[in-house]
């Protein structure tokens, strides 16, 4: 037999599984070619690169990165994986994979953008503006881009995020808040009963404890959207 744990899923989840499965058994041996195709264009040795990539149990090789939620942002994953491909472009090595990575992601923002303003409703609140719980960095967070565009499209935005004080940001982050949105300060929520009597939706755009908080104490007037996918579960006390 098998020497592997038995589960019980849904009929409609294990078939998925299998799918998603060999789906991702596939993307790592393009991933890892495109990967040998650079290396060899750029003259780093490609099983040593990968040798040490491996090495890594923590997030190269594990769970990490892989549960469903919203976009990536900050101040590394997009910046590097540009220079990635700038290298790639310099060397006219055409990396299929990884030039649909930014794409992808840009569309995960716009599908969180159009299922906020599919509720036809003015008043936003959002839970989450950093690019991840617990940080203040606010550089190419998925979070500001949406908040951006629900403003251009006419949405009255309210934020919550105790982790990020603008009187604190300093160099790049606070340069680039000011130019993306300028007036942040006055979209800036204190605690979740000022963002909950402002909202008529309620934007999780993070699995912090503010969130769980948010969703125990909203409404039935509220209409929430969870760009967590779930993550959440209400906290027990507010």
């Amino acid at each position: 037999g098998v020497d592997a744990p038995f589960v019980h899923a849904a009929v409609r989840s294990a078939e998925m599984v299998k799918y998603v499965a060999n789906a991702f058994h596939a993307l790592k041996v393009c991933f890892a070619n495109e990967i040998g195709d650079l290396c060899a264009a750029l003259g780093a040795d490609t099983h040593e690169v990968m040798r040490i990539f491996l090495m890594d149990r923590k997030l190269n090789v594990s769970q990490a990165y892989l549960r469903p939620g919203f976009a990536f942002g900050g101040s590394c994953l997009p910046k590097d994986l540009r220079a990635l491909l700038y290298a790639a472009r310099t060397a006219d090595v055409s990396p299929q994979v990884l030039s649909a990575i930014l794409p992808s992601n840009e569309a995960q923002i716009r599908r969180g953008v159009d299922r906020v303003l599919e509720t036809r409703k003015r008043r936003v609140g959002v839970i989450g503006l950093s690019f991840k719980p617990g940080t203040d960095d606010l550089r190419e967070s998925p979070m500001v881009t949406l908040v951006e565009a629900l403003i251009g499209k006419g949405c009255d935005v309210r934020i919550l995020d105790p982790s990020v004080s603008l009187a604190r940001l300093v160099g790049a982050n606070r340069r680039y808040i000011e130019e993306e949105i300028p007036h942040i300060a006055s979209l800036m929520c204190e605690d979740i009963q000022q963002l909950l009597d402002h909202a008529e939706v309620l934007v999780i755009g993070s699995a912090s404890r503010e969130a769980a908080h948010a969703l125990a104490a909203i409404g039935p007037e509220h209409i929430v959207v969870d760009l967590t996918r779930g993550a959440l579960r209400p906290a027990s006390t507010p």
